[in-house]
């Protein structure tokens, strides 16, 4: 799925936000920053408004509808969308990402992310997939094994019960013979 870096369109634009709301909190110097428990609610809405800015700003909405739609002053989406916020600074470094293709893997999980999907590659679903059936066949051949061993080691148990009986009638007749001497 490409991304609309000039989105159309409501749908459009709500991608876009997404993407660059996601790919922006996904960055290791973002992660770095919302690290401090105290200040992660303040940047992740910094990042969300900063992203939904730039986003509809790209879809060529003026700063007051952007303002109305945020429900932020325009004041507020200016700043961001100058870059004079370190929000707006990062999710703008995040978009120039994005349209030179530098994120290309971090938004493919990004989006299936956004559709509810697993932050896994289709070729390590695979993979895992193969090496889970390998186990399971491995699993079933170690079974029979055990069934196999189980089954053996009742036989041995039964032969070494006739050998004591063997033994204990022996050492009877012995004790037998010697009383008779």
């Amino acid at each position: 799925m490409e991304v609309p870096l000039n989105p159309m369109g409501r749908e459009e634009i709500h991608r876009l936000e997404s993407i660059l709301l996601f790919a922006t909190l996904f960055r290791p110097e973002v992660i770095e920053l919302i690290k401090d428990p105290a200040e992660r609610l303040t940047w992740v809405d910094s990042l969300a408004v900063a992203a939904g800015a730039i986003a509809r700003e790209k879809a060529g909405m003026t700063l007051r509808e952007i303002a109305e739609e945020l429900g932020r002053t325009e004041q507020t989406i200016r700043k961001h969308l100058k870059g004079e916020t370190k929000a707006g600074q990062l999710v703008r470094e995040t978009y120039e990402l994005i349209k030179q293709g530098k994120l290309d893997e971090l938004v493919r999980n990004v989006e299936v992310l956004a559709k509810g999907g697993q932050l896994v590659a289709m070729e390590e679903y695979e993979r895992l997939k193969k090496e889970k059936e390998e186990l399971e066949a491995k699993l079933k051949e170690l079974e029979e094994k055990v069934k196999t061993l189980e089954e053996e080691n009742r036989e041995l148990k039964a032969k070494l019960e006739n050998v004591r009986k063997i033994l204990s009638d022996t050492l009877e007749r012995i004790r037998e013979i010697e009383k008779l001497l």
